[in-house]
């Protein structure tokens, strides 16, 4: 059932694929990151992450042209702190990205009516179908009584 040859941790992972260096640069990226965004302010830091670093490049993903345009007006306070900390950076991108919208499982539904499953139960009865009629019994007992 459980393979223990298969990786059980970033560390482990990092040690045995050839995927190591890309973990690696992954948690460096979300560590220099948590870093920069220290010195945005609050409500900017909450809606910019930081992408990529690349040539003197840091790329920022960001929800809309607002943000984008507050995440370019702190480039120079985002290029001294970068390099405070060792990066050789020279610029500031930002990237608009929609946001992900929620899972189709996390959506409510209103519980089936008594009524409503009273229904279900009369029209399950009239059903010659046996198949139909015991899946339309079988939503039925899923009534809030």
């Amino acid at each position: 059932m459980f393979d223990d040859s298969l990786p059980r941790s970033f560390d482990q992972l990092n040690r045995a694929s050839s995927l190591g260096p890309l973990v690696e640069r992954a948690i460096a990226l979300r560590a220099l990151d948590l870093n920069l965004r220290r010195c945005l302010p609050p409500e900017l830091s909450q809606h910019c992450v930081l992408a990529n670093v690349r040539e003197g490049l840091l790329v920022f993903l960001v929800p809309s042209p607002i943000w984008h345009t507050r995440l370019r007006m702190e480039s120079d306070t985002l290029l001294r702190h970068a390099r405070s900390l060792g990066v050789t950076a020279n610029r500031v991108t930002a990237k608009v990205v929609q946001e992900a919208t929620p899972p189709l499982a996390k959506t409510l539904h209103k519980p089936l009516s008594p009524a409503a499953a009273g229904s279900l139960r009369e029209a399950a009865e009239r059903l010659g179908d046996t198949e139909l009629r015991q899946q339309l019994l079988t939503l039925a007992s899923m009534a809030r009584d």
